[in-house]
């Protein structure tokens, strides 16, 4: 069973067992997380499309750690005018591990 699920403006297709990496949730490790704007789910009985989400469906899952991912420089510079800024980033992530795959009625 897979599914499509929208969280922090972004789009995932997952199944069970899958570790992801999604933006900050602001959980603790071990706790539980529900996504439950399901775009699409696929299953042996079919395709279920939403218009915008899949009433009825859920995907459960466990935060496994958050941390921060690989530093990326932003330089920003001007020519002839003696302009240079260098500064770092470094984005926040959940990493999560879907469990189930929940399809009620």
């Amino acid at each position: 069973m897979e599914a499509v699920i929208e969280t922090g403006g972004k789009q995932y297709v997952v199944s069970e067992n899958t570790i992801l990496k999604v933006e900050k949730l602001g959980k603790t490790k071990g706790d539980e997380v529900e996504f439950d704007k399901v775009l699409m789910v696929k299953d042996d009985s079919g395709v279920k499309v939403g218009k915008p989400f899949v009433d009825g469906v859920k995907v459960v899952g466990k935060v496994i750690r958050e941390g921060r991912g690989k530093k990326i420089i932003v330089f920003k510079y001007k020519n002839k005018i003696n302009y240079h800024k260098k500064t770092g980033h470094r984005q926040p992530f959940t990493e999560v591990k879907i469990e189930k795959i929940e399809v009620g009625g």
